[in-house]
């Protein structure tokens, strides 16, 4: 890493998973490049990472297991084993911004915190479509794959204060794989059928649900929810254009890459109020809502 690029980014993923495992997607191997590894051959980013000098961590092994991330249980782990990541990370000195990875942001706000103390902005996906969603149209909708993960997810709308400005969140029910469920139609298997050019279940089912989300639920822009349903962004873009629906769909990696360069150009990080240092100058007698 050298600072011969005016952007220095380190993406984290939120976990990696042992290698030969049962339930292992291939995108979570270390074996891949970084390219492959932020799944650049079927994701719209290359071009927003030009000016961009980066590195690539696989994240903290999965503590719980070989399988991907899903519950809330789950979640936490993955969320308090990255933390140490980013904070060597903002230490080290070589970024001027950090990327998190995965849908469901785990260690998302701790991470800012920390940032903040190295005056170096975190972002993430989940985070960074509701803003910029939010700026395209008057209320936005999300795609996602698994009712646990929608009531994941469902919290994190409300943590970022944007319940008056998401229409729904639509499921289209589809699963990792998972102990135990080995003969479910996984989410994985599905991109891999559109990505061949196949007839995808799950292209068919987000197309569905854009369309309820617009014309049901006052959606004008459509985000994605886990990074497992990102690929979706492609063919769910293409698809509503050709109904005549001229609407945004944004997944996240982008969203994150063009939100941190927004940091980085600003010279900002996060609110001192809102992410306190150990023993602020000024302290506030009243919190209001």
């Amino acid at each position: 890493m050298t600072d011969d690029k005016k952007y220095r980014f380190l993406f984290i993923q939120p976990f990696e998973l042992p290698k030969g495992g049962k339930h292992v997607d291939r995108y979570h191997s270390a074996e891949l490049t970084k390219e492959q590894r932020l799944r650049m051959e079927y994701l719209n980013i290359r071009h927003l990472l030009d000016d961009v000098e980066w590195d690539f961590h696989g994240g903290p092994t999965a503590p719980y297991g070989d399988w991907a991330v899903e519950t809330r249980e789950e979640f936490a782990y993955v969320a308090a084993a990255r933390l140490p990541i980013v904070r060597e990370a903002c230490a080290s000195g070589k970024y001027n911004a950090i990327i998190l990875l995965g849908g469901g942001e785990p260690g998302f706000m701790e991470s800012r915190e920390i940032g903040r103390q190295f005056k170096i902005p975190v972002t993430s996906c989940a985070f960074s479509q509701m803003h910029i969603a939010s700026m395209l149209g008057n209320k936005f909708s999300i795609i996602d794959f698994t009712e646990v993960h929608n009531m994941f997810y469902y919290d994190l709308v409300v943590r970022h204060r944007f319940t008056e400005r998401c229409g729904s969140i639509r499921n289209i029910n589809f699963y990792h794989a998972r102990p135990g469920f080995e003969d479910d139609n996984t989410i994985d298997l599905e991109r891999d059928k559109a990505l061949r050019g196949e007839r995808s279940e799950a292209v068919e089912r987000a197309v569905i649900e854009a369309v309820a989300a617009i014309e049901e639920d006052g959606a004008e822009v459509i985000t994605l929810g886990c990074s497992d349903v990102f690929w979706l962004q492609s063919f769910l873009e293409k698809r509503l254009r050709q109904m005549g629906w001229e609407v945004p769909v944004l997944e996240g990696y982008s969203s994150a890459i063009v939100l941190a360069k927004m940091f980085v150009n600003l010279g900002v990080d996060a609110s001192g109020l809102m992410f306190p240092s150990d023993r602020p100058k000024q302290w506030r007698r009243k919190k209001v809502f």
